[in-house]
């Protein structure tokens, strides 16, 4: 299974538990949600620990020496990432009560009562709520960038090293078979067609925000910088199709240096920005779990008002700095503001799993290439002009 990707994988676990559980018995479909059951509860007591693995030492290690440069691409980065978010919350708020219409049907009012309970659970209870994980990272990673030595910084990246594995080795190997088991169960219980016309319609709206955002990056840097938009978006084609096949920012990280310093950006810039971006610049990302948030939320029959989304927004940008360079790590991260800030039930967050790890790919691509037009940006403020290249190093 994982020569084929993850992306293969969950339309595979998807079409199986379509027709699996189209045929399989009570007692088959039983076995199964026995089976997420536990997942999620694991997942429930795991998200803490994600929060603190990547948030603290993400924010200890930007915050050290921290200079013009660094504090230049990490306030834009954040930046593009709530214009993000915001892009995202119009487009749904204006075209899902048009094509998810008559969405929010019986078949959704109350779908726990519409699957089967497993045969057992085991309560897994977190050793913190999530609002405790986020201080406790807010005041690690803060905390670090005042010790003159590196010895927290070092136990808190060795812990978010563990926590990584976990999520490579554990939560997204487990997360197909999570999602056959959840679409089985929405089978038998007749929401399934309800469920794929969603699916496809929310898709297609995603990609096309994901073009119009980079467009909108790449109109912003060729006006900063007096280039073509279409110029630059050209030579970052290449970092767009590589992250379509690895699903992960950091392992195009070559590929996209490569095609920032092909797009006219400074060598010792791109060297500097690239990699920082890859870790704090998720732009594409919170594109899809807001538009897939705002999507489950509709036809779950709730309402998301801006009052609740904003704030969700503002801490997304933060909660996914640093998340894991491996698919499906930034709805991972997410998970504990889903439940926290928007209710979210176990459903709902798995319905929010296979939303987005439908298009995980298409979402780090937009990733990738919009750090092309961070980077350009960053080149310019920076003192393109008046900042020699041989005195750069210095300056970062």
């Amino acid at each position: 299974m994982k020569k084929i990707g993850l992306l293969p994988q969950i339309i595979l676990a998807i079409a199986l538990g379509i027709a699996i559980g189209s045929i399989a018995p009570d007692s088959a479909i039983k076995l199964f949600a026995t089976f997420n059951s536990l997942f999620g509860n694991f997942l429930g007591f795991a998200i803490p620990l994600i929060i603190i693995a990547f948030i603290a030492p993400g924010i200890g290690a930007m915050g050290r020496g921290a200079g013009k440069i660094l504090g230049l691409t990490t306030g834009i980065a954040y930046g593009s990432t709530i214009a993000a978010g915001l892009f995202a919350f119009a487009a749904s708020t204006f075209f899902f009560p048009f094509i998810l219409e008559n969405q929010a049907s019986q078949a959704f009012d109350d779908p726990e009562n519409a699957l089967l309970p497993g045969f057992f659970t085991i309560e897994m209870t977190p050793i913190m709520g999530v609002m405790t994980a986020l201080l406790l990272a807010f005041v690690l990673g803060v905390g670090i960038t005042t010790l003159k030595n590196d010895y927290l910084l070092n136990v808190l990246d060795e812990f978010r090293m563990i926590i990584q594995k976990l999520i490579e080795k554990i939560i997204i190997p487990l997360l197909p078979i999570h999602i056959f088991g959840i679409f089985a169960n929405m089978t038998q219980g007749g929401q399934i067609s309800s469920i794929l016309r969603v699916f496809l319609m929310v898709f297609v709206m995603i990609i096309a925000l994901h073009l119009i955002f980079l467009m909108i990056q790449y109109t912003i840097a060729g006006s900063l910088r007096k280039q073509s938009p279409l110029f630059m978006i050209k030579a970052m084609v290449p970092a767009y199709f590589t992250a379509l096949g690895t699903q992960s920012s950091a392992s195009t990280i070559p590929v996209t240096l490569e095609r920032t310093k092909a797009a006219g950006v400074r060598g010792k810039i791109a060297d500097f920005c690239v990699p920082l971006l890859a870790t704090i610049h998720l732009a594409g990302s919170t594109i899809t779990l807001v538009s897939c948030a705002m999507a489950v939320m509709l036809i779950q029959g709730h309402t998301a008002e801006f009052s609740i989304m904003f704030p969700f927004i503002l801490m997304l940008g933060i909660t996914m700095i640093a998340a894991p360079g491996v698919p499906g790590g930034a709805v991972v991260a997410s998970l504990g503001l889903l439940e926290t800030m928007l209710g979210f039930t176990p459903t709902m967050s798995s319905l929010m799993l296979a939303l987005y790890l439908a298009q995980d790919s298409f979402g780090t691509a937009c990733n990738v290439t919009g750090d092309g037009a961070i980077s350009a940006i960053v080149d310019k403020l920076s003192g393109r002009d008046h900042t020699d290249s041989s005195t750069l190093k210095e300056t970062v």
